[in-house]
């Protein structure tokens, strides 16, 4: 009788007894919901512990996730294809509300995207950053040869240079693109206008494995962030979401927030044109598919 009770007792208490998530994000947009579920106490509500780790470049990122440091990481298609064709297996679970725009200085004389062909033009290397640069370029009916790429991984250096004269333009994730025009440089295109959506949350399939309570909890709250940033006026929270999200000052006065969606599954086609063009460059072996790199766990978060 007394194992049958302590069972129960077990079973009782089961719920809240999850085990502790650690996360990272980049100095964007996609992450705030994160930043406010932490401080707001949605994670706490959930009886779950975020450990949130901060980065400045994807590559620093990718190499916490591959040395065992993250469960998870707010992140792109591109990154999840390079750890799965490099034998590391992650596993998208949601798409991301990120935005990523082609910035030209305010002394480059740029209006159009035919006016950066011989420019430099400043993005991170097979990443999102050059991704969506790349189809822009195509987009528009130009070719990668048209620009000089300035390879800059750290996103405030990038940012930093632009505004200093020292680039024709720079692809930037949001806010450094607001901050960047806000700051006097002019918003050329970007990802929204091309109807791209590459931003995802991933986590390792040893995470996907055992922790599928934890991130469920973890949606819950993050789908909870969204509403809030969804419907509280912008001045309750901007003075936060600079401090914690690593942005510079100047955030507070640009920072447009996009309208968040509640956590949901990547478009089939993000995924093939990701894997497509990263085929094309010959920087991944294998053609994955939508089964091979989306995971649906978002089931359990709604219950």
């Amino acid at each position: 009788m007394g194992g049958c009770g302590s069972q129960d007792d077990q079973a009782a208490k089961s719920p809240k007894e999850l085990q502790p998530l650690t996360v990272g994000l980049m100095p964007d947009t996609d992450s705030l919901p994160f930043i406010i579920a932490q401080e707001k106490g949605y994670f706490a509500d959930e009886g779950l512990k975020v450990d949130i780790q901060q980065f400045k470049s994807a590559m620093d990122r990718d190499s916490a996730l591959q040395s065992g440091n993250l469960d998870g990481a707010v992140s792109d298609m591109l990154a999840v294809a390079f750890a799965k064709d490099g034998g590391f297996d992650v596993k998208v679970t949601s798409m991301t509300d990120g935005s990523y725009k082609l910035v030209a200085g305010k002394d480059a004389g740029v209006q159009s995207v035919a006016d950066l062909k011989g420019k430099d033009v400043s993005v991170s290397r097979n990443t999102i950053i050059e991704y969506v640069t790349d189809q822009i370029l195509v987009h528009n009916g130009m070719q990668e040869g048209d620009i000089n790429k300035v390879i800059i991984p750290q996103i405030p250096t990038r940012l930093e240079m632009l505004q200093n004269g020292k680039l024709a333009a720079a692809t930037l994730p949001e806010p450094m693109a607001s901050i960047a025009v806000h700051n006097g440089c002019h918003f050329v295109t970007g990802s929204d206008e091309l109807g791209i959506n590459p931003g995802v949350i991933l986590f390792t399939s040893k995470a996907v494995a055992d922790k599928k309570a934890e991130i469920a909890a973890m949606y819950r709250a993050y789908n909870r962030a969204v509403d809030y940033l969804n419907n509280t006026p912008r001045d309750e929270y901007i003075d936060l979401v600079v401090d914690k999200g690593g942005f510079p000052p100047a955030a507070k006065e640009a920072l447009k927030l996009p309208e968040y969606h509640k956590a949901a599954l990547p478009k089939e086609q993000d995924v093939t044109d990701c894997i497509q063009w990263l085929r094309s460059k010959d920087l991944i072996k294998d053609t994955y598919g939508y089964q091979d790199i989306v995971t649906d766990l978002l089931g359990k978060a709604s219950s």
